[in-house]
């Protein structure tokens, strides 16, 4: 018998899956935490952070929208996995309260004290790790461990940015740290759906050539890149680091090259994956050409690189399969959909840009547009599937 995707239950149906809400909430973070950054980066507003405007807005992004749509793909994951239930109701509320939380004990730090804030904050993805591990261990499901290191790093880097915060006065270490830690689980995670996804749909639409299976090439791409963003992470001014870098980005466009990314031009669902990993190999040359050449390639543009372009576009990719998996809806992507894949690839491109120009502030008003667009888009799209209950057969043959 198979095993039930969720357990009866009284509460609302956006508490059934870990998706739903951390989808929700982060898209709206993501969207809203930029509408703010324009006017607190130009004076116009304040927070009652002890933050710095730069410090709150790389913060909010990385260690609040990002570990919300990580904690939402963790938890919808794992049960496929392990075969076991998925966290749901009062276990999922109870994160959620956390991750709110955090936000606001962030947000009003200068009023609660810098500790009391970083205590909360970062509490949130200490226990994602706790509840993760003990899913992955109860099922027995032991090579999906190694998907926690990352997200373990990245509690790590959470904890370093406050500190370094509070006594440096303003973050530096800590960023490049939860940023490589992220990359690194793009390259773990989308080595696995893209290559698999877009295998799923040749097979179905297209029979011809299909992506390369995984091997010791995509271990020791991997591998590879691990160590080269803890050296940009730790050393990012070196020449070794730069031509480590460099060397990374090589072995991910191959990488990347080997998934037959060309034939899905058609499904924009899938096409979107390819188009999101392309900019991990175009975060790492930017970041090497920059530890080589600073004063021709400022940082910013590989930080943009990773930040706008592989992980916003991944994970609006891998938020919107699964809302529509997830939820019982065909896998197709609407105009509204493509739109919001289109926003969110312009935003990238845009802010990669104003890396490379920062005196055209045009182009960072844009990207910041194009960027709320995306996620906003994404809440309207998809915000009513994730509060309603999953659709059956019947309902979909209705509608």
């Amino acid at each position: 018998m198979a095993i039930p995707r969720t357990r009866p239950s009284v509460y609302p149906a956006i508490f059934s899956y870990g998706f739903r809400p951390f989808f929700l909430l982060g898209s709206l973070q993501a969207g809203t935490a930029i509408l703010f950054w324009l006017p607190l980066y130009y004076g116009k507003l304040e927070t009652f952070s002890t933050f710095l405007p730069l410090d709150w807005h790389v913060h909010e992004l990385l260690f609040g929208y990002l570990p919300a749509v990580v904690t939402g793909f963790l938890l919808t994951a794992i049960p496929n996995w392990t075969g076991r239930l998925p966290v749901q109701d009062l276990r999922l509320l109870a994160l959620v309260l956390l991750w709110i939380a955090g936000r606001a004990a962030v947000f009003f730090s200068a009023e609660t004290g810098w500790l009391l804030s970083a205590v909360i904050d970062c509490s949130f993805l200490l226990a994602v790790v706790a509840a993760a591990a003990t899913e992955i261990v109860a099922g027995r499901n032991w090579r999906n461990l190694k998907v926690l290191l990352p997200v373990a790093t990245l509690f790590a880097a959470n904890v370093m940015f406050h500190a370094e915060a509070h006594y440096q006065g303003i973050s530096d270490m800590s960023r490049r740290l939860g940023l490589a830690a992220v990359v690194v689980l793009v390259m773990i995670v989308g080595g696995r759906i893209v290559p698999s996804f877009t295998r799923n749909w040749l097979v179905r639409e297209k029979p011809g050539r299909l992506p390369a299976s995984f091997g010791r090439f995509d271990v020791g791409t991997i591998a590879l890149s691990a160590a080269a963003l803890a050296a940009w992470t730790f050393f990012p001014d070196t020449i070794a680091t730069g031509v480590l870098l460099i060397a990374a980005a090589i072995f991910n466009a191959v990488r990347l090259a080997r998934w037959a990314g060309y034939r899905t031009l058609p499904d924009p669902l899938v096409l979107i994956l390819h188009v999101a990993f392309a900019f991990v190999p175009v975060g790492l040359l930017l970041a090497g050409l920059s530890a080589l050449a600073p004063e021709r390639i400022p940082a910013m543009a590989g930080i943009h690189a990773f930040a706008v372009g592989a992980i916003a576009s991944m994970t609006l990719a891998v938020m919107t399969r699964a809302t529509l998996g997830h939820t019982g809806r065909e896998l197709r992507a609407s105009a509204g959909t493509c739109a919001v894949f289109a926003a969110i690839i312009v935003a990238a491109i845009l802010r990669v840009a104003a890396g490379m120009a920062p005196a055209m502030a045009i182009l960072l008003h844009l990207s910041a547009a194009f960027w709320i667009a995306a996620f906003i888009g994404y809440a309207v799209l998809f915000g009513g599937m994730l509060m309603r209950p999953r659709l059956n057969a019947r309902s979909r043959t209705l509608s």
